[in-house]
């Protein structure tokens, strides 16, 4: 039976209520100007009911300074977001409306970093990693919260038609493995990115079949296990862990409100103790030993005291016993000691 669209305005619901806001215009007192102007701004608002970004759609994050609508024009952080889907750039802009001024100091959406900078370091959770440095000495390298339940010996990876000869590591969010020869040659596949797990048949006896998700690139992935019975039994520990994890996944993503908090609260405190200037992490020299070095030395050489002094001539040298040597005759109102100390004879800084 065909299906028939009947079109009846008046029985819809929209219809009621577009009837009911009319109404409202002239009992609320609103003039007709700005009720048309509050039902474009709900129209517009009706755009975005439900807005859902996922993170890995997230292309860049940060803040900016915007001005409220509002005839104080009070300035105040919104949350930037730039998302990308399919070749598509999404551009949103968030702000705190609710007019609390703690809220304003600190952003509500100060989580949204803190979480965002989790996900890009737990990737291995989520995300199919070729050829990563996940394996080190022949050992897994474990994430926070995963746990080794079985490490499979003589796994042969079909991907090539010699085989490459590994190892498989099955542990409660991902399968991992490895080349013997080679253990930078590796896959790590989370659960998260297996659309199917089955045994079947191929040109080298029965082998185990993993395909990713669209998400993990759409990969066909063989790996035989000898005997047939351990494959039998790796078969049903994969299923029975990837039917658990998708019941239960675990993203790698752990965060709490009240810790970001007092991290937060830390930081600003240190922050703000390091702004400020200690006395103590500083040395005041005494600027009056500037005026200590010797004058008199400067005075003498001015005068011509080391050469030719117009009234008195050359005077020829004389033995000092002070300083063992022949020097010239020091003039009137110098004396040895006065020469001879060109710096001060102290040098110390004021506690």
């Amino acid at each position: 039976m065909d299906a028939v669209f009947k079109f009846d305005p008046l029985s819809a619901g929209g219809t009621a209520i577009f009837i009911a806001a009319i109404i409202s215009i002239f009992i609320l007192g609103v003039g007709i100007k700005k009720g048309i102007g509050v039902f474009a701004e709900t129209l517009i608002s009706l755009k975005w009911p439900i807005l859902s970004i996922g993170y890995a759609r997230i292309g860049n994050t940060n803040t900016r300074v915007v001005h409220m609508h509002s005839k104080a024009r009070i300035a105040s952080q919104a949350l930037y977001i730039l998302a990308v889907s399919n070749e598509t750039r999404f551009e949103f802009l968030f702000t705190d409306v609710s007019g609390e001024t703690s809220r304003r100091d600190q952003p509500i959406f100060a989580s949204v970093f803190d979480v965002y900078h989790l996900y890009q370091r737990t990737y291995l959770y989520r995300d199919l990693k070729l050829r990563g440095a996940i394996v080190q000495a022949g050992q897994l390298v474990i994430l926070p919260d995963e746990e080794v339940f079985s490490h499979v010996q003589g796994v042969w990876n079909l991907s090539s038609d010699q085989g490459n000869l590994g190892s498989f590591v099955v542990t409660n969010i991902r399968l991992v493995w490895f080349a013997d020869a080679n253990e930078t040659f590796n896959i790590s596949l989370p659960y998260l990115q297996i659309e199917s797990l089955r045994v079947r048949e191929s040109k080298y006896g029965p082998a185990l079949v993993i395909q990713t998700a669209e998400t993990g690139g759409g990969y066909v992935l063989g790996f035989r296990v000898d005997p047939a019975e351990r494959l039998n039994e790796l078969f049903k520990e994969l299923s029975s862990l990837h039917t658990v994890y998708g019941e239960h996944p675990n993203f790698g993503i752990q965060y709490n409100a009240n810790d970001a908090r007092r991290r937060l609260e830390a930081a600003s405190e240190e922050a703000a103790q390091a702004s400020q200037i200690k006395v103590d992490n500083f040395e005041e020299l005494d600027e009056r030993q500037e005026r200590e070095i010797n004058t008199k030395l400067n005075s003498y050489l001015a005068e011509g005291c080391l050469g030719k002094v117009p009234s008195q001539g050359e005077r020829a040298p004389v033995y000092c016993k002070e300083l063992g040597f022949a020097m010239e005759p020091i003039g009137d109102g110098y004396k040895l000691q006065d020469l001879w100390n060109v710096m001060p004879t102290k040098m110390e800084t004021m506690e």
